[in-house]
């Protein structure tokens, strides 16, 4: 028997599938087998949607809690997950490869997630309109109901608070997916929910991969909403079985291909730290990972040495060590897909000045590797890699740099470094992505909204944007006189 939670969490309690089908999942540090976890099927996901429905029937004790009850249990969720971080972070590591002091950064902010909106419980308002006649006239925001959320492999505990928070503190009923090569963690949350006193069937989490299980959520008849992080190409599929199902309500966050741009005038230090955050944070397997990096001529060749540098010296090993900045990719799937793009880059052209190879010989390691000279046709320039490869571009003019920046067909984020505060917002404002970080990058804070543009995603997540992704807005009209 497993040490680790491995069953399925539907109506307040864990269960085994209906089939006892089991998928294994690995320890990509090692390439060993951690354990075997239930995997959930079509009949599993319905039962967890009867459960959901239960759940906001009228009458039933979710439904009728009020927001700040709503708060209570999300703040007490909050307390939980720091009273367990240490033991939740090492699952996280142990599940995904990253570095347990990078799994405790993500830990934070999950955390912050839940107690900022849990102080949203309890503030959700329509408005008194003016309008014409002897009327009063009101909207009323209420829960859009049972809703399907899938989560990626990338931050699972995080991209978990990101979807769960808002749709609970609005009220909403959910069944959660957590991706395949990462179901331990999401399972943990789920014994803390239980534990904070979260009422049966209100929140349902349940491991399986794409097709069939995440099919069968976007598909539903009974879910009223579904929200994806993920790849575009998927994304594209969840709103055709939206459309195909009941028209369900989607929001999408996609892919990137996001920019960094340095000027000449940039505090050159600072732009080399924020290189590198922006492209190696979590293994280079970050949607707005900064990996088309444009840098002014005037300072290009030195920035490349100093980047060099720095890809160099970052330390890659065992996800355990303090010391380690850079663990594994998520499995063998993601390795073979970014040598393979590194293979590519070399082909095309592209300088190669360090890295480029597997580190080590057991776990799915791979050089911190940095590409000089990249051209905007090249399929490094154009394609997400999502992994250590760090592309460096050189060019003239700031008009020059945002036509090439604005050419993709992604539009998640993008950086500017330069300490010209007008030059950095004619930049910011010219660039066609959902977060625009000015002399800083990877800043997730709960309070932000964050989503993209084109090919990106549709909605928002985090913030008060995100809780419109779950609220219906209902106009009421009253007359003065019967």
């Amino acid at each position: 028997m497993s040490k680790y939670e491995t069953r399925l969490f539907i109506d307040g309690e864990f269960v085994n599938s209906i089939s006892g089908k089991t998928f294994k999942t690995i320890n990509p540090a090692t390439e060993e087998v951690i354990c075997e976890v239930q995997e959930a099927l079509p009949e599993d996901v319905d039962r967890a949607v009867i459960a959901a429905n239960k759940a906001f029937e009228r009458g039933a004790p979710w439904r009728e809690m009020d927001g700040t009850k709503r708060r209570d249990l999300l703040l007490k969720l909050a307390d939980l997950m720091e009273q367990n971080k240490e033991e939740l972070a090492v699952l996280e590591s142990l599940n995904n490869g990253k570095p347990v002091s990078a799994s405790h950064g993500d830990l934070s902010l999950a955390i912050q997630h839940f107690r900022y909106f849990a102080g949203w419980a309890d503030k959700i308002e329509g408005k008194t309109l003016p309008v014409e006649g002897n009327f009063f006239a009101y909207t009323w925001h209420e829960p859009i109901g049972p809703v399907g959320q899938i989560i990626p492999w990338n931050f699972p505990v995080l991209m978990l608070a990101w979807k769960l928070c808002p749709a609970l503190a609005a009220g909403c009923t959910v069944v959660l997916k957590s991706s395949e090569k990462t179901p331990l963690s999401a399972l943990y949350c789920a014994g803390l929910i239980h534990k904070a006193g979260f009422p049966k069937g209100v929140v349902n989490i349940v491991s399986g991969f794409g097709d069939p299980t995440g099919k069968a959520i976007a598909s539903h008849m009974d879910l009223m909403k579904i929200a994806f992080t993920g790849s575009s190409m998927t994304g594209r599929l969840i709103q055709k079985y939206a459309a195909e199902s009941n028209m369900k309500n989607v929001s999408l966050e996609l892919g990137g291909k996001s920019p960094l741009i340095i000027l000449e005038d940039a505090d050159l230090q600072q732009a080399l730290g924020l290189a590198q955050l922006g492209l190696f944070l979590n293994q280079g397997q970050t949607c707005c990972a900064s990996s088309r990096i444009f840098v002014q001529e005037s300072i290009y060749d030195k920035f490349v040495e100093l980047a060099t540098q720095q890809s160099k010296a970052r330390v890659v090993g065992d996800p355990t060590n303090p010391a380690t900045m850079q663990g594994p990719q998520v499995d063998k799937i993601q390795f073979d897909r970014v040598m393979g793009y590194i293979e590519k880059g070399k082909k095309e052209g592209a300088r190669l000045t360090t890295g480029g190879e597997r580190f080590g010989d057991k776990g799915f390691f791979i050089q911190p590797t940095v590409f000089a000279d990249v051209q905007d046709d090249m399929v490094i320039a154009k394609e997400e890699i999502f992994g250590p490869v760090m592309s460096l571009m050189k060019f003239k003019t700031v008009e020059e740099v945002i036509e090439r920046a604005n050419n993709t067909s992604f539009g998640l984020a993008a950086g500017v470094c330069t300490k010209n505060v007008q030059v950095g917002l004619k930049i910011a404002r010219a660039i066609r992505a959902g977060t625009i970080w000015f002399n800083c990058f990877n800043n997730f804070d709960a309070a932000v909204p964050f989503g993209g543009y084109k090919e990106s995603g549709v909605g928002r997540e985090k913030g008060p944007y995100a809780l419109e992704n779950y609220l219906e807005v209902k106009s009421v009209m009253i007359p003065y006189d019967p």
